[in-house]
């Protein structure tokens, strides 16, 4: 989950790019409200629209207003860092087709599949997400400016690789980015009969802690080693069964969405300008830890496409069979956010409600043991990206 810290101190190790001291972000109006008595001398909202502001930052502001987000509300992210005042007021002045993402229909999302989904949902396997989990959390930092955020994503894609390399119809690449060091990775099945509509699952690959993140130990089991450990046992699931989809799919690992979706954004920005026909985005950010008693899976239905989160409350009643729900994660909580501005349906299926989020992200305690030592409720999500992606690309 986002919180936005910058990277302004970092250790020797680290790979350092030069950025303006200023920046300018859009952040929610109830969070502005809760958190600005506690801050420096109180950001002025210089723009408003849609429930929330634009405010001008330090970035020693941006970093206090990160660490009062998450220490005081208790809840992730709230705000989105923008390069000019001209990009933040056009990210709230256009929400056209933010509006539209959320609440047309993309597809008649009907579920015909199931010859192939549930062979996929029964080869899910606990003890492969967990070991992904462990490998991702050995990296002290997948800081965003760090060199072992360079290197745990070339580890992301060696993985991808190896799992398809016996697909010539598949392949796997670094995206990079000119701001920052750290590589988005994507990993692209070609469709047949419907190749130009594309089905992607996500979720971001940098982890994060304390106030100059690229300096303590960011083990990020839960946040979000988790969530590319679901993707990256879908892909093997996928790759072993010799799926080939008529619809493309693609697989994404995000950089930088700790700093402010930053890698999700340029890459959804990118697919808009060349038109691309994206149907349907999952984000997967926190499958870790069950925190909420009567709910398995959670489904937060602010920012998000309503026809396919309904799709999503179907595929689990067919294929996973666990108690699910809904919350609300509020403004650019995750990368989803970034497809849904560009006017993309996309979804996040939660871990927990916003109100059980696990404290220990963004710390480095958020570890693999405190979060209950296994990957059986990642494993719940793994099923339902695989009949996602199946049932959407088929």
């Amino acid at each position: 989950m986002k919180k936005i810290l910058c990277a302004s101190l970092l250790l020797g190790s680290s790979l350092v790019f030069s950025q303006s001291n200023t920046k300018w972000v859009t952040v929610d109006n109830s969070v502005l409200k809760q958190i600005r008595p506690s801050s420096l001398k109180g950001p002025q909202a210089l723009f408003s629209a849609q429930g929330a502001s634009v405010v001008q930052l330090s970035q020693e502001e941006i970093e206090k207003m990160s660490a009062l987000i998450h220490d005081k509300l208790h809840r992730c992210g709230g705000f989105v860092t923008h390069d000019s005042f001209e990009e933040a007021q056009e990210a709230l002045s256009h929400q056209g087709e933010s509006l539209f993402a959320q609440k047309a229909i993309f597809d008649n999302y009907e579920l015909n599949q199931g010859a192939i989904v549930r062979p996929l949902v029964q080869a899910v396997s606990e003890p492969s997400i967990r070991d992904m989990i462990i490998k991702l959390s050995t990296y002290k930092t997948r800081y965003y400016k760090s060199k072992t955020g360079v290197e745990s994503s070339t580890f992301i894609k060696d993985t991808w690789e190896q799992l398809s390399k016996h697909r010539s119809d598949v392949k796997v690449e670094l995206v990079q980015h000119k701001d920052w060091p750290q590589p988005s990775i994507v990993m692209t099945i070609q469709g047949s009969s419907k190749a130009s509509e594309i089905v992607v699952l996500g979720g971001h690959a940098d982890s994060i802690a304390g106030f100059f993140g690229g300096g303590g130990r960011a083990p990020g089991a839960d946040d979000n080693a988790s969530g590319i450990a679901t993707i990256t046992e879908v892909i093997k699931v996928l790759m072993a069964s010799n799926f080939k989809p008529e619809r493309t799919i693609q697989f994404m690992g995000y950089a930088a969405e700790e700093v402010g979706l930053l890698g999700s954004k340029e890459i959804a920005s990118s697919y808009k300008s060349k038109a691309q026909n994206v149907i349907g985005v999952m984000q997967l950010d926190m499958t870790l830890r069950k925190g909420t008693k009567d709910k398995d899976i959670v489904m937060m239905s602010d920012f998000t496409n309503a026809a396919q989160n309904e799709f999503l409350g179907r595929l689990i009643d067919e294929y996973v069979k666990v108690p699910w729900g809904y919350s609300k994660c509020g403004y650019g909580c995750s990368d989803h956010a970034s497809w849904t501005a560009k006017g993309y349906p996309a979804s996040i299926p939660f871990e927990s409600t916003m109100e059980d989020i696990n404290h220990n992200i963004h710390t480095e305690d958020d570890t693999l043991a405190n979060a209950g030592g296994d990957a059986k409720h990642a494993a719940k999500f793994a099923k339902l990206a695989a009949a996602f992606v199946v049932e959407l690309a088929n």
